[in-house]
């Protein structure tokens, strides 16, 4: 909680510098920037068979999420970015995790590990049974910029990512696309080096902070555009894994194109080698609509029941719970300030798994904005069943 507040001293007096400044004869131009938000999300749970205690049960929960977006150019090549990342849990869905606190500090880690990283800049400030509040780092870098070399050191997001959804390719922070409310996605606290040859040629070697052997993350990608199409390959040693990458984006027509490609060889006898592989297609029709074809060969996958959708480690071995997954979304503006869209994953299988997530966005006015979001479960046990549903009313003011 110290950190926190001295570095909102520290801004503050930044912002006192500044309008100082401006107040001089001779105006002089600002070198840092500070933005954010502070949201508030209501969730509505309905519960039916997860558990037996919670039955047929309603519960809600409410989140309040604030984050602290801080750039300081300090030459014409050189900038430096700090973002803070506060988050305060209430409600009932805790009392489905007795251990809620240590899995939020545990997962802001940006680890594979099962512990929490010894660099994790992280603190969970209040952990009781209704109640988690907790505040970190979410970026914390130093990045250096000319016409041909970059470099960044510190926590930061490597996206090596191409298609929408499922990103085989993107082994150092990869995200859950279920998770709506972290916009930024995860960062990583490694060390980057990127060297661009053309226009849309590039070669970048990033290694991930580790302490063993065990747990070395480190990489090398080559980008480059060959006949209209970029292409990417990737080769990787990922915790005890040397891993090959291929991906592609470009258009078939008017219809785009990607795909992305991993292949994880385990150089442990008791780790099965893995394959994840995605595919996707969009196109967007005169009428504005948005429509976006996916899908995902996870060899990790299984026919597992739909509560793995909740409980499974996502990782870029295993990016859903399910091998064979088919998704589907679609975007329409309704008005320049409504927005609507619609996403489903189907995993057929034993299960025959479904995702369903329709959403509405509304902008109020300027900074100010109001998302309905719903997100369904449902998976055939002779019959198709709902036994999760969750309600999302979120409000964002932006700065």
């Amino acid at each position: 909680m110290k950190y926190f507040f001295y570095m909102t001293l520290f801004l503050i007096n930044l912002d006192i510098s500044a309008q100082s400044s401006d107040s001089l004869p001779i105006k002089k131009i600002k070198n840092w920037a500070l933005s954010g938000y502070v949201k508030n999300m209501q969730t509505v749970y309905l519960i039916d068979s997860i558990n037996p205690f919670f039955k047929d049960k309603i519960l809600i929960d409410n989140l309040i999420h604030n984050r602290l977006n801080f750039k300081w150019y300090i030459h014409k090549n050189f900038k430096f970015k700090v973002d803070l990342r506060n988050r305060i849990f209430l409600g009932q869905f805790m009392e489905l995790s007795p251990d809620f606190g240590n899995q939020v500090d545990l997962n802001s880690s940006n680890t594979l590990l099962d512990t929490k990283a010894w660099y994790s800049p992280s603190w969970l400030i209040v952990k009781r049974k209704d109640l988690v509040i907790h505040s970190m780092i979410d970026r914390f870098y130093l990045e250096f910029i000319n016409e041909k070399w970059e470099f960044s050191i510190g926590r930061q997001r490597i996206n090596w990512g191409i298609s929408n959804f499922w990103n085989p390719n993107d082994i150092f922070n990869t995200y859950n696309f279920t998770d709506f409310d972290y916009e930024e996605r995860p960062g990583s606290d490694a060390v980057k080096l990127t060297y661009n040859y053309g226009l849309l040629s590039k070669l970048e070697l990033a290694v991930q902070a580790f302490d063993a052997y065990g747990n070395f993350n480190g990489a090398l990608l080559w980008q480059f555009n060959k006949k209209g199409y970029d292409f990417q390959l990737m080769s990787a040693l990922s915790y005890r894994h040397i891993v090959g990458g291929f991906a592609w984006a470009g258009n078939i027509g008017k219809v785009g194109f990607k795909g992305e490609n991993s292949y994880f060889f385990s150089l442990r006898d008791s780790v099965k080698n893995s394959f994840n592989s995605s595919v996707s297609l969009d196109y967007i029709f005169k009428n504005s609509i948005y429509i976006n074809m996916g899908f995902l060969y996870n060899s990790n996958g299984s026919n597992a029941n739909i509560n793995s959708l909740f409980t499974y480690k996502i990782s870029p071995r295993n990016l859903y719970p399910y091998r064979y997954n088919l998704l589907i979304s679609a975007s329409y503006q309704i008005s320049p300030l409504f927005n609507s869209a619609l996403a489903i994953v189907y995993s057929p299988g034993k299960t025959n798994a479904l995702f369903i997530s329709p959403n509405l966005s509304y902008s109020i006015i300027e900074n100010w904005d109001l998302d309905l979001v719903a997100q369904i479960v449902c998976w055939n046990d002779k019959a198709y069943k709902s036994p999760f549903q969750m309600l999302f009313l979120r409000l964002k003011w932006s700065f």
